[in-house]
């Protein structure tokens, strides 16, 4: 049988008060996802808002182009399951065998602090599965607890986009908060590598991966669970 799992997309579409975009990263969500397709796995797609959710138009540059990027273009089908997420207030745990979260910088402003979200990690946690995200993405768990109340990150390896990454892109100071400082001020043991490079990292159910390059990495990681 099938393995299945549940990919949540941010809803967010606004880069702060600049009136740039933001979104999801294609290649964090193309990558990710044809691992998975490829692994035979069943699918769904869930954000939010439900329905279309937006892309980052940054991460569509041809300066960005993967492989996975490449493929997600020529792909009518995987259009038009995106344009119809499901709501993420309505899908049940039981139903998946693992989350991924893609980054962009949408999950910021709402994934972090989505109720819902939370309370679907802290499931997922509890019934032993796998949670992976990536890049900005690993914001999502922030403020999830373990079955003690306390921080599930608390002391768990963990990385995602990281200070200098940030300041590359030259957004420290419209985003929200800074993902590296965040995840440390939860107790993670929080792990990087040079800016860019592909990285990622488990700790136990927690899959994340610290930059775009890193999201197939981390749905490998799953797969790789999932197979056990």
């Amino acid at each position: 049988m099938s393995k299945k799992i549940l990919m949540v997309l941010t809803s967010h579409d606004k880069l702060g008060n600049t009136g740039h975009k933001t979104g999801f990263w294609v290649e964090e969500f193309a990558a990710p996802y044809y691992v998975f397709k490829d692994a035979g796995f069943d699918i769904t797609l869930a954000s939010p808002l439900g329905g279309q959710p937006p892309v980052d138009p940054t991460s569509q540059l041809s300066d960005f182009e993967t492989d996975a990027t490449k493929r997600y273009d020529e792909d009518q089908a995987v259009k038009q399951v995106l344009a119809n997420t499901v709501l993420l207030s309505s899908v049940n745990q039981g139903d998946y065998d693992a989350v991924f979260y893609p980054g962009g910088h949408g999950p910021l402003w709402d994934l972090a602090y989505n109720a819902d979200s939370i309370e679907l990690i802290e499931s997922f946690l509890a019934a032993n599965k796998p949670v992976g995200a990536v890049c900005h993405a690993s914001a999502v768990l922030l403020d999830v607890k373990n079955s003690n109340g306390e921080s599930a990150i608390k002391n768990k390896a963990v990385t995602g986009f990281t200070n200098g990454e940030e300041a590359a892109v030259q957004l420290t100071d419209i985003v929200p908060f800074l993902v590296e400082d965040e995840l440390i001020k939860r107790g993670a043991d929080y792990q990087k590598v040079d800016d860019f490079i592909a990285f990622a990292v488990q700790d136990g159910l927690i899959i994340s991966g610290q930059n775009p390059a890193s999201s197939e990495l981390v749905a490998n990681k799953i797969v790789a669970h999932l197979s056990i």
